[in-house]
């Protein structure tokens, strides 16, 4: 798969968050109760394009993975510094839960590179980002 194909996926699903938070935002203005609500789903939909770009670049690492193996190590430490983020932000058990299985996910990302895996499936990942994206969407 070329690597313009491979980030269209993402893309879109950058444009679904955009249109999301252009949502959220005019419902905001709209309204002034619940704005807790809608600043925790503002932070977890800004944090979940941040990881979408995470795992855009962790792509490409494991792609390019011979020429800097240290790219896949960098990719997955911002994942989980912006899961991080989100922990701090959320009581939401689905975002919760969408967390822990990225984090999972991530976790056994970098054990599989440990044990010498160059190219470690990064689906997993991908997945687990989508999940997150769809719960962190009002």
């Amino acid at each position: 798969m070329s690597t313009a194909a491979s980030r269209r996926p993402l893309r879109r699903r950058r444009t679904v968050i955009a249109a999301t938070t252009a949502a959220v935002a005019l419902t905001l203005g709209l309204t002034a109760t619940g704005c807790d609500a809608v600043n925790k789903a503002l932070d977890c939909v800004q944090t979940a394009d941040s990881i979408a770009d995470s795992v855009t670049d962790l792509q490409q690492a494991v792609e390019n993975a011979a020429n800097d193996p240290t790219q896949t190590q960098e990719s997955l430490t911002s994942i989980e510094n912006n899961l991080d983020k989100i922990g701090d932000k959320t009581d939401n058990a689905d975002v919760d839960k969408a967390v822990d299985h990225l984090r999972q996910a991530v976790a056994n990302v970098r054990t599989a590179v440990k044990n010498g895996d160059n190219t470690p499936d990064v689906s997993p990942v991908t997945d687990a980002a989508g999940e997150l994206t769809k719960v962190c969407t009002p």
